[in-house]
């Protein structure tokens, strides 16, 4: 399945993900990906970066938190 969150921000390809959890909640996840870098050096998965009621939310988190990070390293 093609994920249709997938943006490109400063370098990165971001892929903000949502894993819906027993209790019905979404965890917030995320894979950024450093264009031009071999496959794993470049690479950053995050998982539960939080917690939310609905998986957009969750999804929102996880592209916001993106940029940040990108933002503060770089």
């Amino acid at each position: 399945m093609q994920n249709k969150h997938i943006h490109h921000y400063n370098g990165y390809a971001v892929k903000p993900s949502a894993h819906r959890l027993p209790d019905g909640s979404f965890s917030s996840n995320l894979l950024l990906e450093r264009a031009n870098s071999a496959r794993t050096e470049g690479r950053y998965q995050f998982y539960s970066l939080d917690y939310f009621p609905n998986e957009e939310q969750a999804l929102q988190h996880s592209a916001r938190w993106a940029r940040r990070w990108v933002d503060t390293r770089g």
